[in-house]
């Protein structure tokens, strides 16, 4: 999952992007309003963590204009300001969720999480594919009952794969959701952790889940094909 932090003072940044990228996010960081919005023009974020007091459009105005412009992308607002009026704001200006400073970085996950279960429609902590289980708060994957060792970037990409089951997801839409802002489109990386995640869920099972379908993307199905595209 891409999230997209907005915050001006970097140490602050650079703390919360590493611990969201310690979590498995992707994470892309702009340091003021009219960067935000550029970002969020060119890139298709699952979440963004709005700072309300930004240099230059704040993050209100950042808000009201993502709402007017269609984005239906949710919002997680963050600020030291601590007043109900502020919160009303906040949230009156589309913001999905609230957090003031200073606050824990256990509690930013956690609401992060909740929003992003609740995406189109509400999603359970675990996700099940066939006998593939994903525990979203533990990140433990199971399939058969035994576990799988992953990498974080393997997690985030079985999460995302798994999110969107029995859809061809293509290249892009993984590079969008899966990677940040670094990632070089014509690299072969994506076809790498492909293989990789198809050796570690697949091999040692008769019934195999994670599917190519050429020149369009993967599947991640528990439909009854019995070997890749």
């Amino acid at each position: 999952m891409r999230i997209l932090l907005v915050e001006d003072e970097p140490a602050a940044a650079q703390m919360v992007a590493k611990g969201l990228r310690e979590h498995t996010f992707a994470v892309d960081v702009a340091n003021d309003g009219e960067a935000a919005l550029y970002q969020a023009s060119i890139n298709d974020y699952d979440l963004i963590l709005l700072d309300l007091n930004l240099p230059g459009k704040d993050g209100l105005e950042v808000c009201t204009e993502l709402r007017a412009s269609g984005s239906t992308v949710p919002v997680l607002m963050l600020t030291a300001r601590d007043a109900v009026q502020d919160r009303i704001a906040g949230l009156d200006t589309g913001a999905d969720d609230y957090l003031t400073k200073p606050y824990a970085f256990n509690e930013l996950l956690a609401r992060v999480r909740a929003i992003l279960r609740r995406g189109p429609a509400l999603t359970a902590d675990t996700i099940e594919v066939a006998d593939l289980v994903i525990d979203q708060k533990a990140h433990i994957v199971r399939r058969a009952g035994s576990v799988i060792d992953l990498t974080a970037k393997e997690y985030a990409l079985l999460e995302y794969l798994m999110r969107r089951a029995d859809e061809v997801v293509g290249r892009a839409a993984i590079a969008e959701h899966v990677w940040d802002e670094n990632f070089d489109p014509f690299s072969n990386l994506i076809e790498v952790y492909i293989q990789r995640l198809r050796r570690k869920i697949d091999d040692n099972y008769p019934t195999k889940l994670l599917r190519t379908r050429r020149g369009e993307g993967y599947v991640l199905s528990s439909g009854e094909e019995k070997s890749n595209v």
